[in-house]
């Protein structure tokens, strides 16, 4: 059965007090449209059609892709003026209405949902609330069948009192739905066209109206306002939370705790607390992972530590390497097995061999250093002129002074050292000593300068 996916993402979201459109508010680093495309790709629709409106234009520019059909709606006039606006794009047997607001909607949810819809049978995605306040209700007869949905706004007491809401998420047979919205109306309280009159519709054509519920109401809360907002992300991160507990991480505690995109996990990961993962994170087994650090788009490899307060990104760190505390790791960065960057070591496109060291106070560039290689505190690569980056090699077993500048490119070849506070602009063969600082002058008699006192 072919599939057709219809996301409503044109209103502008006023009680959000933003000049973002609504739909571009981000959960765990991600616009609330992206979560809700997301999934709708997993379901592999022939296509997916996102209906916009205020701030089409940003919306359009940050998620647009190839799979992806935008449709105006130049006028907010309701659910079911906004699905029509679609209805040319759409040939499918079935067609799923989501809605750009509500993020946290899973893949699951949606297949059990589309398994119901049929040609004679439509999919109704239902929750069961103790206060639906807001909520449109579901509306069933003597026999259980679901006759219509009343509006919130429309709803007499008798109606209020029902707890079961509608989400508004619907599995639509495509073949009926041009018929549907011709006849909708917008006599209303809010003078707008319902989606939700297609179930009466439905009804009367002689269509069963199928619900299922999601095994998580929060699955189905939407975001008017930034209190509401605040609860999806603390809902969304103890929901990763459990699944990567689940796979055998131990986190300190789950509620200080942020995963910004995709993680995968070995087993017997340690993760202390105020950890953000961001982008694509792969952590294998035996991963520790030290309080207040920030990891975007890492590899982690078995029996990494990373110690407290240490920021990496689009770095490898290899099996049983360190880093930290207050190391940062900066795009290009690679640490083979066993190597160790200690407190305030910055690197950038470096490459530390098997068991090089980098204990403190450094900074690596655009460096090639060779396995077993030691790094003075204080050293820096001089590796950029204003203009062009230039890169530093170190072979094997070098032993590099404390507050040494290596000014690239240059080369310091296996079992090298450089002597302490030296500047090297030239290559050191290997095994040499290269000494390249000023010869200490001692003056007798010199006396400090004493502080001027005034009249």
């Amino acid at each position: 059965m072919s599939l057709d996916i219809v996301i409503l993402a044109a209103g502008q979201g006023t009680r959000m007090r933003s000049s973002l459109p609504k739909v571009l508010h981000p959960v765990a680093g991600n616009s609330m449209l992206g979560h809700v495309i997301h999934s709708a790709r997993q379901l592999q629709p022939q296509g997916i059609h996102v209906v916009i409106g205020h701030g089409a234009e940003l919306v359009q520019a940050r998620l647009a892709g190839d799979d992806l059909n935008f449709v105006m709606q130049d006028k907010q006039l309701g659910t079911g003026h906004a699905l029509a606006q679609a209805l040319p794009a759409l040939s499918a047997d079935t067609v799923l209405v989501l809605y750009g607001d509500v993020p946290l909607i899973e893949v699951p949810t949606l297949q059990r949902l589309l398994a119901k819809a049929s040609e004679q049978q439509l999919g109704l995605l239902t929750v069961t609330l103790e206060d639906p306040t807001g909520y449109g209700r579901i509306v069933r007869d003597a026999h259980g069948q679901v006759t219509a949905i009343v509006e919130h706004k429309d709803a007499n007491e008798a109606q209020k009192s029902i707890r079961e809401g509608n989400t508004g998420i619907l599995a639509l047979p495509g073949a009926r739905l041009a018929d549907w919205m011709g006849r909708l109306s917008n006599n209303n309280a809010q003078g707008e066209y319902y989606l939700t009159d297609v179930i009466a519709m439905a009804v009367a054509d002689g269509l069963l109206v199928a619900t299922e519920q999601p095994d998580d109401p929060m699955e189905v809360q939407g975001a008017n306002d930034r209190r509401q907002l605040a609860e999806l992300e603390r809902h969304y991160q103890l929901r990763e939370a459990r699944r990567l507990m689940a796979q055998g991480v131990t986190l300190r505690d789950p509620a200080r705790f942020d995963v910004r995109g995709e993680v995968t996990v070995g087993r017997d990961v340690l993760i202390d607390i105020n950890v953000i993962l961001e982008g694509k994170v792969v952590i294998e087994d035996d991963v520790q992972i030290g309080p207040n650090c920030v990891i975007k788009d890492c590899t982690l490899r078995k029996g990494a530590v990373i110690k407290a307060n240490s920021h990496l990104e689009g770095a490898v760190m290899g099996e049983g390497s360190d880093a930290g505390p207050f190391a940062r790791l900066r795009p290009g960065t690679v640490l083979d097995a066993k190597a160790h960057v200690g407190n305030f070591v910055e690197l950038k496109n470096a490459h530390l061999g098997e068991g090089a060291k980098a204990g403190h106070l450094s900074y690596l560039g655009d460096a090639e250093i060779g396995a077993r290689t030691n790094i003075g505190a204080g050293t820096i690569t001089c590796n950029y002129d204003g203009a062009n980056k230039f890169k530093t090699v170190m072979g094997e077993d070098v032993f590099i002074g404390s507050n040494s500048a290596l000014v690239a490119p240059v080369e310091i070849k296996a079992g090298a050292t450089t002597a302490a506070g030296s500047t090297i602009t030239q290559c050191v063969e290997a095994g040499e000593l290269a000494v390249a600082r000023s010869r200490q002058r001692n003056v007798s008699g010199w006396k400090r300068p004493e502080k001027i006192k005034k009249p």
